[in-house]
């Protein structure tokens, strides 16, 4: 850092530092001015419309906290959110143990570790629209690759996307699908465990599943909460994947029809994005991104103070 003069008791920079410091913020302004134009404004904007009636096409109309308790009274609203909150349930614990156990086993390969990082991390850069595509294919009632897989061992053709028991399981399918960016971060940081400790764990005897729970574990602690983080977090924007299905199922979600057998694919940010564009209620779909917004916070912030115990970040 740089150190300031003193001038009568008074600290202040000199001509050159100044001119560094109007320097760095021309620098920095366009991302200034981005920032406050494309992310602060809509940010400031959306919370002043979540307590107005505002339809995208008329000036909006203050109406205090009336979106806020329709929502509460919104049977689709608790139905969409209860879809999240079990799609987000079953997901984030399946891709980061799904994710662990294949770092764990491309750490223990020998030979061609590149070649098999590569093909893990392959689905992670497929277009989502086309890989959605892919999966109305695989995840085909009658004609599908899963259910014919499934079917040599004598296990009965499931309806994946008709029917609501299954339509959960599909889509923790689906993401585990693309795990690969969590399983190379994984690979990442168990490469930074300090190998003397897995010596000195071999010479008194502990086995591979006792250095991975006790040592490799421990070591990575941080970045898996990290990883976890960002699972939950993108587990309640899930939206894409589910928009292509019902389009596919319906061919016209845009007008707002059902999500799925029983909307048993009604996910939050779809039913967020019904209300917004479909049914022109900005005001409605400001007030459920602000709830949004604070049910991933608090969950976020608890799940941060709780590994504050547990995780040695330093």
């Amino acid at each position: 850092m740089r150190k300031l003069k003193k001038h009568d008791g008074k600290r202040t920079w000199s001509p050159r530092e100044k001119q560094a410091n109007r320097d760095g913020l021309l620098f920095a302004l366009p991302w200034i001015l981005g920032f406050l134009i494309f992310s602060l404004y809509p940010i400031i904007m959306s919370a002043y419309y979540s307590f107005t009636n505002f339809s995208a096409i008329k000036d909006p109309v203050w109406v205090g906290l009336k979106n806020y308790r329709m929502l509460m009274k919104d049977r689709l609203f608790w139905k969409s959110l209860n879809n999240t909150l079990v799609y987000v349930a079953i997901s984030v614990p399946a891709t980061i143990i799904l994710s662990l156990l294949l770092a764990a086993l491309l750490k223990a390969v020998k030979r061609g570790k590149a070649f098999y990082r590569s093909v893990f991390f392959l689905p992670s850069i497929f277009p989502v629209v086309a890989s959605t595509m892919i999966w109305l294919l695989v995840l085909d009632p009658i004609s599908g690759y899963l259910n014919r897989f499934l079917s040599l061992f004598g296990i009965p053709a499931i309806n994946w996307l008709g029917n609501p028991t299954w339509t959960k399981p599909a889509l923790v399918i689906m993401t585990c699908w693309g795990v690969g960016t969590t399983v190379v971060i994984l690979l990442a940081s168990m490469g930074d465990v300090p190998p003397e400790l897995y010596e000195s764990a071999s010479m008194d005897g502990a086995g591979a599943w006792t250095k991975f729970w006790h040592i490799t574990i421990p070591g990575i602690a941080h970045v898996l909460v990290y990883q976890i983080v960002l699972a939950i977090i993108n587990g309640f924007q899930y939206f894409t994947q589910v928009y292509i299905l019902c389009s596919a199922q319906s061919g016209n979600l845009s007008a707002g029809v059902g999500a799925g057998k029983k909307n048993s694919l009604l996910m939050y940010p779809l039913y967020l994005f019904q209300n917004a564009f479909a049914r022109l209620k900005m005001g409605t779909a400001s007030a459920m991104a602000w709830i949004l917004f604070i049910i991933v916070f608090v969950l976020t912030l608890v799940l941060i103070r709780i590994s504050d115990k547990y995780v040695d970040v330093k």
